[in-house]
């Protein structure tokens, strides 16, 4: 597993996971009748980039660890299998990883979009086209 392709699948994962909690939130908010102009959108977005997708880029690496670890090892012994095996290790992964999260969190649920399975699922699709985007680059350097 090259290590510049791990790198851009989990900042792929991660940015949108942040991304998406963080305009599930505002339009939380808009369902409210709170106002949320497009400034305010991208000022909250770069915000959440800068503080909360650290924390949600840790969390992606603690469930894709072990997932990409079993997944690569598949992969090995049955190669054109490596495309599904690393997406839905991926997606699997951060599923396990914020449920693992939300059984120990004080509160309800550690990410409000993941209180729902809808958003949930849309969190996950990040890690799954992170997951197809480790899968598809190179393996060896030209």
């Amino acid at each position: 597993m090259p290590l510049l392709g791990l790198i851009a699948a989990w900042l792929l994962a991660t940015v949108w996971g942040s991304v998406v909690q963080t305009q599930w939130n505002l339009q939380a908010l808009v369902a409210l009748d709170v106002p949320v102009p497009l400034p305010l959108r991208v000022a909250t977005t770069l915000q959440d980039l800068a503080g909360f997708a650290p924390l949600y880029g840790g969390l992606v690496a603690a469930g894709w660890l072990p997932a990409l670890a079993l997944a690569a090892w598949l992969a090995r012994r049955r190669p054109a299998w490596r495309l599904p095996l690393f997406t839905a290790a991926a997606t699997l992964g951060v599923v396990a990883a914020v449920r693992a999260v939300d059984a120990v969190a004080p509160m309800p649920v550690f990410i409000d979009a993941t209180r729902s399975t809808a958003g949930l699922l849309i969190m996950a699709a990040g890690a799954a086209l992170g997951g197809v985007l480790l899968a598809r680059w190179p393996r060896k350097a030209p």
